[in-house]
C-alpha cells in the first residue's frame, strides 16, 4: 500500500500500523481496498475510508479523557 505513498508520517515507523487501520476502516464501510494502487476507487469511497478513519480516532481520543 505504501509504495508510491508521498504522505509524511511524524512517526515512520507507524506506517505499518497505519496501513493496517486504513484496512479494518475500509472493511467497517465496505469499500474493497486492496494492497498497492487503489486508482480505481470513486471519491465516495475513498471519502468514506478517511472519514472511517477520522471517525475511529476522535472516538479513541473521547474515551481515553474520560
Amino acid at each position: 500500500m505504501s509504495s508510491n505513498n508521498t504522505n509524511k508520517l511524524n512517526v515512520p515507523e507507524a506506517r505499518e500500523a497505519m496501513d493496517r487501520f486504513k484496512m479494518e476502516c475500509a472493511n467497517e464501510v465496505g469499500v474493497d481496498l486492496k494492497e498497492g494502487y487503489n486508482g480505481e476507487l470513486t471519491s465516495r469511497q475513498a471519502g468514506s475510508v478517511g472519514g472511517q478513519m477520522v471517525k475511529r480516532m476522535i472516538e479513541s481520543y473521547e474515551s481515553s479523557m474520560k
